[in-house]
C-alpha cells in the first residue's frame, strides 16, 4: 500500500516520462501537482491518501485529465494560461494549480474514479505490425478479437490506412492515415484483409455522447495536437460507421469468442494495447490458459494468433510481440515502438522470445 510521499513522488516521475516524450506543458503540470497537492480540497485529500499503486494506477493521468478537461472547457483562464504555455513560472503554475483543486473540487474529484481512457488509434500500427507477421505466416485473412477496446477506435484498424515503412496497408481513401516514423527492419509485405473486428470492454466508451468524446480528448495531452486531431477524426469514424464492440469481463468474452465457430482460412487474432496490466491476475491466467487451449486445436486450415503492444516495465518500453499457431514459438518480440504510435521500430529474426504472462504494472499510461 502507498503512502503520502509515494502518491506524491508519482506526480515527479509521471513529469519524468512527459518530458522524455517531448510534453513540456503536461510535464509542468504534473511538476506543480506533485508541490500543490494538500489537504484542503477532497480532490487533494483523496489522491495524498490513495490505497492502491500510483504509478501503476496512473494517478498523476487521472488528474491531469481533470484538469485539461477544465481547460478546454475554458472555465479558468489562469489554468489555460499554464495549459496553453502562455505560463511557465513554476512557482505561478504551482499557484494556479492548487487554487484550481481547491475552485473546481466538485468537477475533478470524480476524475479519480477511474483510469485514463487513451484510446490512442495510432498504437494500432504496432497491431499491424504484429498481424503483418502473422499473415506472412498464415495468409491474409483475419478475424481480430481485441479486449481493452474502451471507445473501439482500434477496431478501426480496418478502416485505417497505414504506411509501416514504406509497407501500405488498408484502404487508400480512409480518413485517417497512419504514417509512423519508422526505424530498423521492414515489417513483412504479405497482404492483409481483415474480414471482421470485435471488440469488448469493461467500460465501453460511447462516442455518440458528446460528455463521453469530452472525456477522451481531455485524456489527449495538450502538447499533443497530432494526435488530438487523430482522435477527432477517429471519433468521427466510429459515429459513421460503428463498431462492434460489447461490454463484458475479458476473460469470460475471450472464452466465448474462442469457442465459437472459426471460418476456414481465416486466422483468429487475440490483440490489446496498454490494457494487460489494468487486467486482474486471474483474468490473466484464464485468458492464457484458454489462448494456449485454443492453439492446441489451431489448424493450418483454422490458425490462430495472439498480437500485444504492452509496455515492458523492467526495460522502460514498449514492445510488440507475436505469437502464432500451429507452431511451436513462443511469443517474438517483433517490434518496439513508442507509447502512442509515433515511431515503430522494426526488429530482425532471430526475435527475442518470452512468455506473456507479464506483471502488473506500468510506467507510462498517457
Amino acid at each position: 500500500m502507498a503512502n503520502e510521499p509515494a502518491n506524491r513522488a508519482c506526480f515527479d516521475i509521471q513529469a519524468g516520462y512527459c518530458t522524455a516524450m517531448d510534453a513540456p506543458v503536461t510535464a509542468r503540470v504534473c511538476t506543480a501537482l506533485a508541490h500543490a497537492l494538500d489537504r484542503d480540497s477532497a480532490t487533494g485529500r483523496r489522491a495524498l491518501d490513495w490505497a492502491g499503486e500510483p504509478v501503476a494506477d496512473a494517478l498523476a493521468l487521472r488528474l491531469v485529465g481533470g484538469l485539461h478537461a477544465l481547460h478546454r472547457a475554458g472555465v479558468d483562464p489562469a489554468l489555460s494560461a499554464v495549459f496553453s504555455g502562455a505560463e511557465t513560472d513554476p512557482t505561478r503554475v504551482a499557484a494556479t494549480v492548487k487554487a484550481t483543486l481547491v475552485a473546481q473540487d466538485a468537477a475533478l474529484l470524480p476524475w479519480l474514479d477511474g483510469p485514463p481512457q487513451t484510446n490512442e488509434a495510432a498504437r494500432s500500427a504496432g497491431m499491424m505490425t504484429g498481424i503483418l507477421h502473422l499473415a506472412e505466416r498464415y495468409g491474409p485473412r483475419f478475424e481480430l478479437l481485441e479486449i481493452g477496446s474502451s471507445a473501439g477506435l482500434n477496431l478501426l484498424i480496418d478502416r485505417y490506412r497505414f504506411d509501416l515503412g514504406g509497407v501500405a496497408v488498408g484502404p487508400s481513401a480512409s480518413p485517417v492515415t497512419i504514417h509512423p516514423e519508422w526505424r530498423g527492419a521492414p515489417p513483412p509485405t504479405a497482404p492483409v484483409a481483415i474480414e471482421s473486428t470485435r471488440g469488448v470492454d469493461i467500460h465501453p466508451v460511447d462516442v455518440d455522447d458528446p460528455a463521453a468524446a469530452a472525456r477522451l480528448e481531455a485524456y489527449v495531452w495538450v502538447d499533443a495536437v497530432e494526435r488530438q486531431a487523430r482522435l477527432a477524426a477517429a471519433i468521427a469514424m466510429v459515429r459513421e460507421g460503428g463498431v462492434d464492440l460489447a461490454q463484458g469481463e475479458a476473460a469470460d468474452w475471450v472464452e466465448a469468442r474462442l469457442a465459437q465457430p472459426q471460418r476456414e482460412g481465416v486466422t483468429r487474432v487475440l490483440m490489446h494495447s496498454v490494457v494487460w496490466q489494468y487486467l486482474p491476475a486471474t483474468s490473466r491466467e484464464r485468458i492464457r490458459i484458454a489462448m494456449d487451449a485454443a492453439g492446441a486445436r489451431a489448424t493450418v486450415e483454422r490458425p490462430l494468433g495472439w498480437v500485444m503492444m504492452e509496455p515492458n516495465r523492467d526495460l522502460h518500453r514498449h514492445e510488440v510481440r507475436v505469437r502464432g499457431w500451429p507452431g511451436e514459438r513462443a511469443m517474438d518480440l517483433v517490434a518496439l515502438t513508442h507509447a502512442h504510435g509515433a515511431w515503430v521500430e522494426g526488429l530482425s529474426a532471430p526475435y527475442e522470445t518470452r512468455d506473456y504472462l507479464m506483471r502488473r504494472g506500468a510506467y507510462e499510461k498517457g
